[in-house]
């Protein structure tokens, strides 16, 4: 390399180091001592960096080994000075050391050429550093049956996954065992955004992102639980009403990033159609925004944990069921049967439908008619939705909710009819 492009790399080298360095001396600025009493300040981090690229120069010109006794002698000398801090003060914290030995990395990565590796992983080291209270504050939050759910999401996402066969099984060669448990890993994930979010936000935050998140992790969940609080609570009724239509109105769009996922083409023709629903069921939503008002009374939700194995397993037996019946009803029917089974299974849960025909589209089943079902099953669930408020809340509520999910479902009858 000339000079100008090694000169170039030792400032990436550099620029890493005093960006960790700024954080950690912005961090202990405020510790007994000041910062004479710091181990590693930042100006100590910036040279750090460029010992690590200096290191690394030379071990171009005379051996790796050179490289590696470097980064020995640095995490002794580094340990050896912690170790007598730790002495003086009592504080045996090491993550400003690891930090160092960091640093010291990526100014040898920078030299190697990885620029863009180094400058990502300064950010994200800084970045994870500041984050200190945040995430102390999230591991108290955090409950032990949350934790061990996390775990189960990545067994079965990290673990199970890549080792599942990648071919056809059964009746039609419908069960792809690793099409099936990824999809299942997709919904588990989906759903886990709107359980999170609803703990995190806490209730101060109101109806509207109760009815976002609810909406992520089951937008029936949250037309029941507001239809019951409309039919007990008539002065919450229209702002009620404009969450459950938010809530509705997510599904569209999750059903857009299923199919993008699965199957980039379908996910192309459904956008106008459900893009069309979503701007009808926020718009009518908007129209009872109007009435919105801070209240003691509104609640954040509470959904049960979507990320427990049972459920992913119940999740995976129902996708299995689907799939295995849309192949069913088409070899017996043709492509009109999937319009019934969208019909039919949409009034429990439109994921599994969508995922299913956005895996058969992947394959042999015409785009239109996968749309079309997907389309259709958007329909169904969408006047399911009406019906179920209509029957907890009661007439009042129904008239205020059903009304603009009617409309809704209109809108998706009118971009069927236009696709």
């Amino acid at each position: 390399m000339d000079d100008r492009d090694l000169f170039l790399r030792l400032g990436v080298a550099l620029a890493a180091g005093l960006l960790i360095g700024l954080e950690r001396g912005w961090h202990e600025r405020g510790e007994e001592g000041g910062s004479g009493a710091r181990i590693v300040g930042t100006r100590t981090f910036a040279l750090i960096a460029l010992a690590g690229a200096l290191s690394a120069l030379l071990a171009r010109e005379l051996g790796g080994v050179v490289l590696g006794l470097a980064f020995l002698g640095f995490t002794g000398l580094i340990v050896v000075a912690h170790v007598v801090a730790a002495r003086a003060d009592r504080d045996y914290g090491v993550t400003t050391i690891v930090a160092a030995l960091v640093v010291f990395g990526l100014g040898a990565t920078a030299i190697q050429g990885y620029l863009t590796v180094t400058a990502a992983v300064g950010v994200v080291t800084a970045t994870v550093l500041g984050l200190r209270r945040q995430l102390h504050g999230w591991e108290e939050r955090l409950e032990r049956r949350e934790l061990l759910a996390i775990l189960q999401l990545l067994l079965i996402s990290v673990v199970v996954l890549p080792v599942l066969p990648d071919r056809g099984y059964g009746p039609w060669q419908a069960l792809n065992p690793y099409v099936l448990w990824w999809l299942v890993v997709l919904m588990a994930a989906v759903s886990s955004l709107g359980y999170f979010g609803v703990k995190l936000a806490g209730p101060e935050r109101g109806l509207a992102l109760t009815a976002v998140f609810g909406g992520l992790a089951s937008s029936t969940a949250v037309t029941l639980n507001f239809a019951r609080m409309g039919r007990d609570r008539p002065a919450l009724r229209p702002v009620l009403s404009a969450g459950v239509l938010i809530a509705a109105g997510i599904m569209f769009p999750r059903m857009l990033v299923m199919a993008v996922v699965v199957h980039p083409p379908l996910a192309v023709a459904l956008l106008g159609p459900l893009g069309l629903m979503a701007l009808v069921a926020y718009g009518w939503a908007g129209w009872h925004w109007r009435h919105l008002r801070t209240s003691p009374e509104v609640e954040s939700q509470r959904f049960t944990n979507p990320l427990e194995l049972r459920v992913a397993l119940q999740l995976g037996a129902l996708l299995a069921a689907v799939t295995v019946l849309a192949h069913a009803l088409r070899a017996w029917l043709g492509d009109p049967g999937l319009y019934l089974l969208a019909g039919v299974s949409a009034v429990g849960d439109v994921d599994a439908l969508t995922l299913s025909v956005a895996g058969m589209a992947a394959g042999t089943l015409d785009g239109g008619v996968a749309a079309g079902t997907v389309i259709v099953a958007a329909i169904g669930n969408t006047l399911a939705k009406g019906l179920l408020a209509g029957l907890v809340g009661g007439l009042p509520v129904a008239r205020q909710t059903t009304t603009g999910l009617v409309a809704t479902a209109a809108a998706g009858v009118l971009g069927l009819v236009l696709m």
